[in-house]
């Protein structure tokens, strides 16, 4: 049992290579991927948790014609709408940044 925590130990301690340092550079990206990630996640619960709300009425054990071309426009225009309100956000920030 305390081997294989001194091993762990040993493996942790080895494991950046760079003298024991770590990259800021490196772990902000494991952060930006770890957020976008999570973000998309949230995206896909809310479009989701919308378009079933607003295309099933009663569910059951397969969806009808109409419920189907419903999900599918609502998920085109949720995915529409969230790509533009990406696109105006990171535009803004890029602005903001140019002029601090």
């Amino acid at each position: 049992d305390s081997g294989m925590e001194s091993g762990f130990g040993s493996d942790f301690g080895s494991g950046g290579g760079g003298g024991g340092k770590l990259d800021p550079g490196l772990i902000m990206e494991q952060v930006k991927v770890q957020i976008a990630v999570a973000n998309a996640q949230e995206l896909l619960q809310r479009m989701t948790d919308k378009c079933f709300r607003k295309c099933i009425g009663k569910p059951g054990g397969s969806l009808d014609n109409s419920e189907q071309k419903c999900i599918a426009m609502c998920m085109d225009r949720y995915m529409d709408s969230w790509n533009t309100v990406s696109r105006a956000y990171n535009s803004r920030l890029q602005r903001e940044r140019a002029n601090m």
